[in-house]
Parts: C-alpha cells; structure tokens; sequence
C-alpha cells in the first residue's frame, strides 16, 4: 500500500467517524418534528437524489452483482438503521452505543471466513477488548448503571451483525472497481426501497412514536407541514444528515474500506462514541467525568493496538 493511498483512506475514515459522531445532535433536535423513521425516509431520499445529481449517470450491472448492492442497502442501511432505532425503544442508548460498537469484530470474522483474510489476531482481540471497554466507560460516562434488557440488547447486537455484513458486501463491491459515487447510490436506491414499507407501516400505525396512536391526522394536517416542513433549521438538519452524513460518508467510507481495507477501516468505527461525547462537551456544554475522559483513552488505545501486525 502506498503512503498516498493510505493517507487518502485515512482521511476519509476520518472524516466520516467525525461526522456520524455528531449526528445525533440534528437526530435529536427533528426528533420534535419527524418521527425517526419519517427521519429515516427523508435522510436517504435526500442522499440518493444529491447522489444522482453529483453523478447523473446510470449504472449497468450484471445481475449476478446486483446481489451484493441489495445486501448491502438492506444490511448497512434498512435493517441497521431499524434495528438500531428499535433497540433504542426497548434499553438505554449506553447499551445501543456499546453494543453496536462491537461491529467490528463481525467485520473481522466474515472476513476471514468468507474472504479468507487473517485479521483475528492476538493485538487485534486484545484492541477490541481494550476499545469495547474503553466505549463503556465513554458511553456512561460517569454513571455506572447497566440496565440489561434483553430484546433491546438483541436487537442492538442484530444492528452490530448487520454492519459486518454490509462491510463483506462492500468488500467485494469495491472489487467490481466501480464508481464510488454511483456504486453507493445503487446501495441507497435498494435501501430506500426496502425501507417505505417499515416506514408506511410505522407512519399508519403510530408505532414511530411512542404514545402516539397514528400520524395520520399529523401528516394530512397542512397546518402541521407547513409547519415543519418551512422551519429552514429543519431543513438544515435533514440536509446535514442526507447529504453529509449518508451521501457523502458513505461514499467516503467505500472510498477508505478500499484504501485501507474493510476490517482496518471499520475498527475506526470505535472512535464514534468518542467523537460524539467531546462533541457535546464543545457544543452543548455536556460534561466528560474522569471516567469518561479515561475510557476515550483506552479507546484510543485499542484502535491503535488492534492496528499492530503480528510478526512471523
């Protein structure tokens, strides 16, 4: 691998785990306008419609590859956003947030099965283990109460199986040596498919929002999406997280898990929940206790020991 290759994957990486790092802040403020899955639609509407624009021109795959880009929409994208989400209804967001993390010990066995890639090595098991502890300390942050709840925690740890598969789907994607942009908007355009009927079937029955029977009288109220649809914060944000956050960072990610490699990309993936609470501490003026600030630590720690080759 050449040192201009790896910079540019680096930086890619980079760029991406800091950005999905600070998403919450705009999921949290439409949260009082959209319900998540409304979010959800939008999000990845917006991306594959930016995408299309950026790159207006058609993809022509064989189907035998088509597979791979509707795993990849249905894994990566439909099923671990729902998941994720879901899981978030049923435990605390710590658990999501630390489970979830643990993506990249999947990425690292599919690999290895399926791609016969040797990546399970003793630094990187020992980096995983140093890295999940670490986003334990980071994800409570000074508050020490683990509220175990099985079908949240099964559900987040789907939504962590779900990314493994979605990086094994982009693995042999970035092998077809397509287009990053065009390939990534063929990912989105399965994702959005398979995702309408979640997202019909959660607006009709009220499921997107607690305590709410349905959002139908709310989505056929004019009054309603004029509303929320005309505030231009809100705006701001659903083009921060379609445009940015997914039809940028997704391109992007492709971009680094080729440069870099699938496995050695996604244990970046380690950085979000540290990215995300220096972010509130900068932004919204959260705090970070001593047991926050020493689980970014070993965190950071891990992704770099995970990082070291075993010498034959």
């Amino acid at each position: 691998m050449t040192k201009n290759r790896f910079a540019v994957g680096l930086f890619f990486a980079s760029v991406s785990v800091f950005i999905w790092g600070i998403t919450f802040v705009s999921t949290k403020y439409l949260l009082h306008s959209f319900s998540a899955y409304e979010i959800l639609l939008i999000r990845f509407l917006l991306a594959y419609a930016g995408l299309w624009i950026l790159r207006p021109k058609m993809l022509h795959l064989e189907m035998r590859n088509e597979i791979f880009f509707l795993l990849a929409g249905f894994s990566g994208v439909t099923a671990y956003q729902f998941m994720e989400n879901l899981a978030i209804s049923y435990t605390s967001a710590s658990n999501v947030s630390i489970i979830v993390s643990i993506c990249p010990i999947f990425t690292a066995i599919f690999s290895q099965i399926f791609l016969k890639e040797k990546n399970l090595t003793p630094f990187f098991m020992l980096g995983f283990l140093l890295a999940i502890f670490g986003i334990a300390l980071v994800s409570f942050n000074g508050v020490v109460v683990l509220h175990l709840s099985p079908k949240g925690d099964f559900l987040a740890l789907g939504a962590a199986l779900c990314w493994g598969v979605y990086s094994l789907c982009v693995s042999k994607i970035n092998s077809l040596n397509l287009d990053s942009i065009q390939a990534t908007r063929r990912i989105f355009f399965w994702a959005v498919i398979l995702m309408l009927p979640i997202a019909l079937f959660s607006i009709v029955t009220g499921a997107s929002k607690p305590g709410s029977s349905s959002q139908i009288a709310m989505i056929f109220s004019s009054a309603e999406n004029a509303a929320r649809f005309s505030n231009p914060l809100n705006w701001m944000n659903l083009a921060f997280l379609g445009l940015g956050a997914s039809a940028f960072c997704f391109a992007a990610w492709n971009i680094a898990c080729d440069a870099l490699g699938t496995v050695r990309a996604t244990v970046g993936i380690y950085l979000i929940p540290v990215v995300t609470i220096i972010f509130a501490y900068f932004a919204l003026g959260e705090s970070i206790s001593f047991m926050g600030a020493i689980g970014a630590a070993l965190t950071i720690a891990g992704l770099f020991v995970s990082e070291i080759k075993k010498r034959d």
